[in-house]
């Protein structure tokens, strides 16, 4: 009789103190207890996050219900009331809903479950943004770029800098005696990142006047005929731009014509070079569209002319209406200013020019280098973007060969707005 005294004894002890008493849950075993357990299934996702993600915090080998799944593919669901998904969504999409454990999916590795990450694949573009132009935003393979970046192509056309060549077909490449603006050509300075053109068009001589004798020169006083010094074969030049852009995705293309000839010449022009088709035509007073809109709908190409609009030439756009240009050709670089010279400075497209004259009206190679230096350039496009509280649109120089126009422009293009840090030099 002894013996039982003893037992309940015993047991009275090791339950008083917890040696029998049951552990507290531990799902995945880490020997943190649920109630501690950020993640109580140790399947990498905190329970919180699995939560907001659509997916059980407790089980990391059961599955999502359906309408989680119609939220995980609502992006790639041209069908949201759910009434008939194609073999290849459903593929995609995995709505089977034995097909994957409960573990939200993350495509891109950020952090953020695809249901709640705007670029799910990671590319750059919003989920929203690839499908309503065709893109799959659940791979990271299907995007496109604008000026080397995918995040660029959702930029509207006022809101980047393009860098721009004043005269571009004056070079001496391209035999130019008098009145040189550059040393070289067009391909070079596609090829070093110039995307914006102004241009001056003539007809050959006072004798040759029709459509097919349309050139790129500019005079040098009012006694010679202005291609007398150097004429470019306007038809070869366009016809090579065009060449240029056909072999490069992505990138928007502005010219600034000042013209001599009639508007039909120009239309001649473009139609003989096959870009008239590519030309995009702005309505006044609408927001200005996307670079990557402008390249999805084959529009490319901004024309804007030195004279006055012409209803009949909706896509010749007067540069003096549609946008503003500040002065140029200073004869020093204290003289150059920020604000409006010509043109309607209510428009956000606008010209930075950025170039000197010499003693003798001419374009300055002495001078061009101080002016284009990198943080010379870089600090006025700056400063303007201030004083304006609008990006330049532009910044215009004289040989771009002298200076890094591309480089202040790339730096320009990371930045959101003036007040941002300065990225690092590229």
């Amino acid at each position: 009789m002894e013996e039982r005294p003893l037992s309940l004894l015993i047991c009275f002890i090791l339950l008083s103190s917890g040696c029998l008493s049951t552990p507290p849950p531990d799902l995945d075993g880490d020997g943190i207890s649920d109630s501690e357990d950020l993640d109580d299934d140790g399947d990498g996702w905190n329970d919180d996050i699995e939560l907001n993600c659509s997916t059980d915090p407790l089980d990391e080998d059961s599955f999502p219900e359906d309408e989680d799944w119609d939220l995980i593919c609502s992006i790639l669901d041209d069908d949201d009331d759910g009434d008939d998904w194609s073999d290849s969504e459903e593929e995609e999409c995995s709505t089977d809903p034995k097909s994957a454990m409960s573990v939200p999916t993350d495509l891109d590795s950020d952090g953020l479950c695809d249901v709640n990450d705007e670029d799910a694949d990671g590319d750059g573009l919003p989920n929203i943004w690839e499908v309503e132009r065709g893109f799959d935003p659940m791979d990271p393979d299907d995007y496109m770029s604008c000026h080397g970046e995918s995040v660029y192509c959702m930029r509207s056309y006022d809101d980047f800098t393009f860098p721009e060549t004043h005269n571009a077909y004056s070079s001496v490449e391209d035999g130019v005696l008098v009145g040189v603006n550059h040393y070289t050509g067009l391909q070079a300075q596609w090829d070093g990142g110039i995307r914006a053109f102004m241009v001056d068009s003539h007809h050959r001589s006072d004798d040759n006047t029709s459509a097919e004798d349309v050139r790129f020169c500019h005079g040098t006083g009012q006694f010679f005929h202005p291609c007398l010094f150097g004429e470019i074969d306007a038809f070869e030049w366009i016809s090579l731009l065009g060449s240029l852009m056909d072999n490069s995705s992505g990138d928007v293309v502005t010219l600034l014509i000042e013209n001599y000839v009639p508007a039909e010449h120009l239309e001649f022009l473009f139609m003989e070079t096959g870009m008239y088709n590519r030309i995009y035509t702005h309505a006044l007073g609408d927001p200005w569209p996307s670079l990557g809109d402008l390249v999805l709908s084959g529009t490319d190409l901004v024309v804007f002319w030195e004279q006055s609009q012409n209803d009949d030439f909706p896509w010749l756009h007067d540069f003096g209406v549609f946008s503003w240009t500040t002065d140029y050709a200073e004869d020093s670089q204290e003289e150059m200013s920020c604000t409006v010279y010509r043109g309607d400075g209510s428009q956000p497209v606008w010209h930075l020019n950025n170039w000197l004259s010499n003693a003798f009206g001419l374009p300055d190679p002495v001078r061009a280098g101080d002016v284009n230096d990198y943080d010379a350039l870089l600090n006025r496009s700056i400063e303007c973007w201030e004083i304006m509280d609008n990006r330049p649109t532009f910044v215009a120089v004289d040989y771009w060969e002298d200076g890094e126009i591309t480089n202040v422009t790339i730096t320009m293009n990371k930045m959101s707005h003036w007040s941002d840090e300065v990225p690092q030099r590229p």
